[in-house]
């Protein structure tokens, strides 16, 4: 534990760490609401915060006057990197992936063929957790656009793919 904030005899002081230019009292702390804010959230502020009260001659046991929340700071999927995998020649199996370096919670990916010949994919052929999507038997009419959103609670990004048979 690392304390990051205090009032104490009407003075406030933000610890040396490196939230300091981000956090603060949401309100002054004698309107008893002691919430903070935490500016421009980052991944690594993920974690579990702690809120302690101390009242002066205040008997009750140890404990009692805490209280505890864990923060999940979400982050948007980074732009992925589509890739063709094997040789795309008629009547060959070929795989395209779909990879984001930056998402949390990790995103789903889902594939689908762009106009004109407008297509969505569903497993086997296509795996959302690993972001592939798996063509067999391939054909003239196959060739086109294919299009990967990776997309998680926070957002989504895409690429795509130009299949040429």
């Amino acid at each position: 534990p690392m304390q990051i904030l205090t009032y104490l005899d009407g003075v406030v002081k933000v610890e040396e760490t490196e939230l300091k230019p981000r956090l603060g009292f949401l309100y002054p702390v004698l309107t008893h609401n002691i919430s903070v804010f935490i500016n421009s959230t980052r991944e690594s502020d993920s974690g579990q915060y702690m809120c302690t009260v101390n009242v002066v001659d205040d008997v009750t046991s140890t404990g009692k006057n805490v209280g505890v929340i864990n923060l999940t700071v979400l982050v948007p999927p980074a732009t992925p990197t589509c890739q063709l995998h094997g040789d795309p020649a008629v009547g060959a199996n070929v795989t395209l992936s779909c990879s984001s370096e930056k998402g949390k919670p990790s995103p789903i990916y889902q594939w689908h063929r762009t106009a004109p010949t407008l297509q969505v994919f569903f497993p086997p052929a296509q795996d959302q957790v690993k972001g592939t999507l798996k063509l067999t038997n391939l054909s003239l009419d196959m060739a086109g656009v294919y299009v990967c959103m990776a997309e998680n609670q926070a957002g989504s990004a895409e690429c795509s793919v130009i299949l040429e048979v």
